[in-house]
């Protein structure tokens, strides 16, 4: 019997061509994959001037004080129903108890980790110093609260805190 003994293939240099052009294909295929992922799944940025944020940050330090100063009382509470509807209360006091009435208040209802899922909540004066709105639709999971209270276009109430709704 016998056998046939074949030469070993060559290395040419139109296999290293297409032997780098595979790999490179490879290299930047991924990679053009992974960049179209990651700026779909990018929920966005907090602010889209960090400098002209850091200009503002004095006047939103000096607001503070105001508030802090005015001594308000505000309480607000998401309820979610058996049905899934969801309603945010908000009740304003004034440093003496007294009903605080004539503002506008404004509710967000933000993602933590993903800014596209925002819910503003329009808010409603039902009673002197209570505002209600509905947050229908909002999944449940963690959210941050922000309200805004302005009075004649100024904003003299801010809050922030965060939440698990289920």
């Amino acid at each position: 019997m016998t056998r046939t003994t074949s030469k070993p293939r060559q290395l040419t240099g139109k296999v290293v061509l297409a032997s780098l052009i595979a790999f490179f294909g490879v290299v930047f295929g991924v990679n053009g994959l992974m960049m179209t992922l990651a700026i779909k799944t990018l929920p966005g940025t907090e602010v889209d001037s960090a400098y002209a944020a850091s200009l503002a940050y004095e006047g939103e330090i000096a607001a503070a004080r105001d508030q802090e100063k005015r001594g308000w009382k505000v309480a607000a509470n998401v309820e979610r129903q058996p049905d899934g509807k969801a309603t945010l209360r908000v009740e304003a006091r004034d440093r003496a108890g007294l009903p605080l009435a004539g503002l506008k208040f404004f509710g967000r209802l933000e993602r933590p980790a993903d800014k596209r899922e925002d819910r503003e909540v329009v808010l409603a004066e039902i009673g002197s110093g209570v505002f209600q709105g509905d947050a229908s639709g909002v999944a449940p999971g963690r959210w941050d609260l922000v309200l805004e209270g302005d009075q004649d276009g100024i904003r003299m109430f801010l809050s922030k805190n965060r939440l698990q709704l289920n």
